[in-house]
């Protein structure tokens, strides 16, 4: 199996007390790239766990020298850990992925496949046909389809799981995209609609996600309900009163 256009993949792991998971979750995505004649980097940015997550990340990347870990030194969070991926990878197209093992492999093999095709971002969608979601939390689905429900209406956009992180860009986006502002989860929100605002193209790509087994879900929906929101007006206002100014030239 052949690619054009892109030669290699980044991909980009936040984590944070993910010791149970990370083996599993860094293999599984190895063996998936690797059967696939992907060439392929792994950055693992450990945002401050506690357990022995450094350990585990040092000795997966003894037999998969892809794996390169990154130490948040700073303050933490999900979106600072992945602006630090951000910042650190060297692939030709970037993709995010959780540490949990919710996100499919699979799919990344089909983000890859469908950005060959000339697209500048792929988002996938758990809730279209074809589109999976395992033991969804039922408090944290029904925040989800009202949140993605209301960013639809505000941008008008025919995307209906935009607030999932696991997404595949460009590096030309990324650059384009900058500076990212979103220190949490916030930031899932803000670089896909930055690009679909700065008229980068995007497609989207049905997708499967199976809740955690291992470990402890770090969103919090009390804590991210005013983050959201404030990212979300932040970005609704460029949209409509930047007048263009940092669409891609």
């Amino acid at each position: 199996m052949s690619f054009s256009n892109l030669n290699q993949l980044s991909v980009i792991i936040p984590a944070r007390n993910e010791a149970d998971n990370l083996k599993e979750c860094i293999s599984e995505i190895s063996r998936e790239l690797t059967h696939n004649s992907i060439v392929f980097e792994i950055l693992v940015i450990d945002d401050g766990s506690t357990d022995n997550s450094i350990t585990v990340i040092k000795e997966i990347s003894q037999s998969i020298p892809e794996v390169k870990c990154i130490r948040n030194e700073g303050d933490n969070g999900f979106g600072r850990a992945v602006r630090l991926g951000l910042e650190n990878f060297t692939g030709d197209a970037v993709s995010i992925m959780m540490a949990d093992r919710s996100d499919s492999p699979k799919d990344l093999v089909s983000y890859w496949k469908s950005i060959q095709d000339g697209n500048d971002c792929i988002f996938g969608s758990r809730f279209i046909r074809g589109g999976k979601a395992y033991n969804y939390p039922v408090l944290k689905l029904l925040a989800n389809r009202v949140v993605n429900t209301m960013i639809r209406f505000a941008f008008n956009i025919h995307h209906n799981d935009i607030t999932n992180a696991f997404k595949m860009y460009r590096r030309e986006v990324i650059e384009g995209c900058r500076p990212f502002i979103s220190p949490h989860f916030n930031l899932t929100v803000e670089i896909p609609l930055k690009a679909i605002i700065r008229g980068y193209t995007w497609t989207i790509v049905p997708i499967s996600w199976r809740n955690r087994t291992k470990g402890i879900a770090k969103l919090k929906l009390r804590e991210m309900g005013s983050r959201y929101f404030f990212i979300i007006a932040y970005l609704w206002l460029e949209k409509y009163f930047s007048r263009g100014d940092y669409r891609r030239k």
